[in-house]
């Protein structure tokens, strides 16, 4: 924006200048405006008539003859507008004159209306675009022609042009609206805004153009001769140097100024030259102060600036000797310092150790578990038991001259710091055979049982006398004390469930179970509280619970949603609850979709479905009220593939084929239909799922007593028989068990 801003500022001020007094342009005479990337946005709607437009097309061949052309000097492109905009060539397609002139003279006008403000976003983001040919670092200049008023908005979107750096020329022709060209045009609108009263008259901006665009630079254009500095003005130049040199009488050439040899410095020693400038330096042996003029002698030592070890001895500027301070002696090298050890050179009197204190100086120490004498010279050895220097807690053991071990009391143990004793507490350490309760002493337990339970003979194992109240033992029905254990039991008429703790009427009644539920638009908003009602009645006839039976709700339309999962609620009021709570999808009916999702989703151990290998039935229930948008056939067909039983509801509309096709054999087991959904209570009531046979309204199949289904719940009832036997025997055994400990307690 910076360089657009420079040029526009440098056309101006030539325009006066080259309009008046510049010479006229010669056929091979090009403008020299450096780099420019420079876009004609040109008009070419209904209004503009053919003679106008053929004006037009000779205005810009003019102004490109005027060019220097080129990939590297000026790049033109055109584009015309009217509804619509259209490239007749970009800034990359030609790069000489002849080309660019036979495509301008090619252009067929659009001839329709004038959309300004389209064309102008047109050029901002395609014409002067990289790929268009826009050169980065190099001025973008737009140059537009119109005749009449836009018929969309411009300010904005010529603002958004001038914000990305696009210099922007408005140009009008008689019927041209004044205020949209100034929308358009950069500021300042004296230069940039041009309305001539007819299309002959547009030279009169091709001339202004050109003087703004290529006025000349006499420094750029003519041998100037200056050796270091042209700057021009209009109609002339002047030669200026480099800072720290000066113009020579010629006019042109530069010499340096030498203050140094000019006599013009004030330096006390040495002055070194540099063009208009100086710097002060010193003789060997001194430096130069602060002043930056005047020097001080050096004085190595003072300032550090030296290698000797321990004394420095200034000789004068520059020059030091080393020494070394007493007990010390200075190495051949004349600048580091021994120290002078009496101990390794033997001139001592000590009996066993003898220690560098220093240089030339020394003192006598003994061997680890010795102590030095009166004389600091001899040593004798260390009892540290016998002297009570120790920090064992219990015992300490000598081992030798200052050597010591600690040790415990029996029924303790030395700690890890060697020093301390801690009791040993088997309890702690796991080290007993208690069942319930260890109680330490140091080294030895004693064994005692819960409250509740009773040691036996053995000291060590315990006997629970009353697990119905000490454990959570989640009996749906009563809780049986056995010998250390415990058994639920229910009610007349009832069965314990596989969980073993639970009651129910029906033994197989543990299902997975998902409900798909149409919410498409047909079945409305009263018909699905009804669709709900029938799902909660079908859920009341279950024995739901986390080990019973599961259920899962999908609710399906245009789209499939699953409304909870089998894994999300374990109690029929919170199934039911949640159901009331399911939004209606309304939409279209896609049944084979939800049966994609149902099998492939629903039924999934993520979702909640128990392992395949527990054998725990999956059934599937499908209520729809009209015939599905999407084939339900290779679905309905995977589902009972993979062992799902389907139930097919239909109500209304629903298609009795597709019903039956989703249905699992024998269909008319699996299969319900009724032409009204006030009547979807009837079939929930006749459901019951075949999951309990003999609680279903239907008439009741007589059943092979040796067929294979019928043997598992004959062998099932036999092992419950079997279980409240034994049951009834380990009750037995308990107060058996009971009555012998009264009697051995009251010997």
């Amino acid at each position: 924006m910076g360089n657009l801003r420079k040029l526009s500022v440098f056309i101006f001020l030539t325009l006066a200048i080259f309009t008046t007094a510049r010479p006229k342009s010669g056929p091979n005479q090009k403008c020299k405006s450096g780099p420019v990337d420079l876009v004609f946005l040109i008009d070419s709607s209904r209004s503009v008539r053919p003679h106008e437009f053929e004006t037009m097309r000779k205005f810009l061949i003019d102004i490109l003859n005027t060019l220097d052309i080129g990939l590297d000097t000026t790049r033109v492109g055109v584009v015309q507008y009217s509804s619509q905009v259209r490239s007749e060539f970009s800034l990359k397609t030609h790069s000489n004159l002849e080309n660019m002139v036979k495509a301008i003279n090619e252009i067929v006008p659009l001839a329709q209306g004038t959309m300004t403000g389209l064309a102008i976003r047109y050029l901002m983001n395609e014409a002067f675009s990289p790929g268009q040919g826009d050169r980065p670092k190099v001025p973008n200049v737009a140059v537009i022609v119109t005749d009449g008023r836009p018929q969309d908005r411009v300010a904005e979107v010529a603002a958004e042009a001038r914000e990305k750096g696009i210099e922007i020329y408005a140009v009008g022709v008689a019927r041209a609206d004044m205020t949209s060209l100034r929308a358009m045009a950069s500021p300042p609108f004296e230069d940039h805004v041009f309305l001539v009263e007819r299309f002959d008259l547009i030279y009169q901006f091709g001339l202004q153009f050109q003087d703004k665009l290529c006025g000349i630079d006499l420094c750029l254009e003519s041998e100037h001769g200056c050796e270091h500095i042209c700057e021009s003005f209009p109609g002339s130049y002047t030669c200026h140097c480099l800072p720290g040199y000066r113009l020579n009488p010629d006019g042109k050439t530069c010499s340096a100024i030498d203050l140094c040899a000019e006599g013009k410095h004030d330096c006390q020693q040495i002055c070194i030259s540099s063009p208009g400038s100086f710097t002060c330096d010193c003789n060997q042996g001194y430096h130069l102060n602060d002043d930056k003029k005047t020097c001080s002698p050096i004085d190595l030592c003072a300032e550090g600036k030296h290698d000797c070890q321990q004394a420095c001895v200034y000789m004068g500027p520059g020059i030091f000797t080393c020494d070394c301070i007493e007990g010390y002696r200075l190495n051949v090298d004349e600048k580091i310092c021994t120290p002078i050890d009496l101990c390794a050179e033997g001139k001592h009197g000590c009996e066993q150790i003898c220690i560098y204190s220093g240089p030339g100086i020394f003192t006598c120490d003994c061997n680890e578990g010795y102590r030095l004498n009166g004389d600091k010279k001899t040593c004798s050895p260390i009892d540290l038991c016998a002297e009570g220097k120790h920090d064992c807690e219990q015992v300490c053991v000598n081992m030798g001259p200052g050597i010591f071990t600690c040790d415990c009391n029996k029924g303790y143990r030395l700690n890890e710091d060697e020093k301390s004793c801690s009791a040993i507490n088997l309890c702690a350490e796991g080290k007993h055979d208690c069942e319930q309760i260890c109680i330490s002493a140091p080294g030895v337990f004693t064994c005692d049982c819960n409250k509740g339970f009773k040691l036996n003979r053995d000291k060590r194992t315990c006997t629970n006398m009353d697990m119905c109240n000490t454990v959570k033992h989640g009996c749906d029905y009563q809780c049986v004390n056995t010998p250390g254990s415990y058994h639920c039991i229910c009610p007349e008429g009832q069965l314990l469930q596989d969980d073993g703790k639970t009651c129910g009427t029906c033994k197989s009644a543990n299902i997975d179970l998902v409900l798909l539920i149409d919410g498409s638009k047909s079945v409305r908003p009263q018909n699905f509280e009804l669709v709900k009602k029938f799902v909660n009645q079908v859920v009341d006839s279950l024995d739901v619970s986390a080990h019973g039976t599961r259920v899962g709700l999908v609710q399906y339309s245009s789209r499939v949603r699953t409304e909870f999962p089998l894994n999300m609620y374990h109690t029929a009021e919170d199934i039911k609850a949640a159901v009331m709570k399911v939004d209606y999808m309304e939409k279209g009916t896609m049944t084979g979709l939800a049966l994609k999702h149902m099998l492939e989703y629903s039924f999934s151990e993520a979702e909640g479905a128990r392992p395949a290998s527990r054998n725990i039935p999956r059934i599937g229930l499908v209520f729809t009220d009209g015939r599905s948008q999407d084939d339900i056939s290779e679905y309905a067909k995977k589902a009972k593939e993979a062992g799902i039983t389907m139930y097919a509801v239909g109500v209304g509309k629903a298609v009795e084929d597709e019903l039956r096709e989703i249905a699992s054999d024998p269909v008319e087991k699996h299969f319900y239909y009724t032409t009204d959904f006030s009547a979807i209570n009837t079939i929930a009531e006749n459901l019951k799922l075949n999951v309990c046979p003999a609680e279903s309204l239907r008439e009741v199949e007589v059943k092979d007593p040796c067929a294979c289904e019928n043997l598992v719940e004959f062998q099932q009832a036999t092992i419950n028989s079997l279980d409240q036997f034994t049951q009834k025997l380990a009750s037995m055994a308990a107060r058996l068990e009971q009555l012998e400990n009264q009697l051995l307690s009251r010997k």
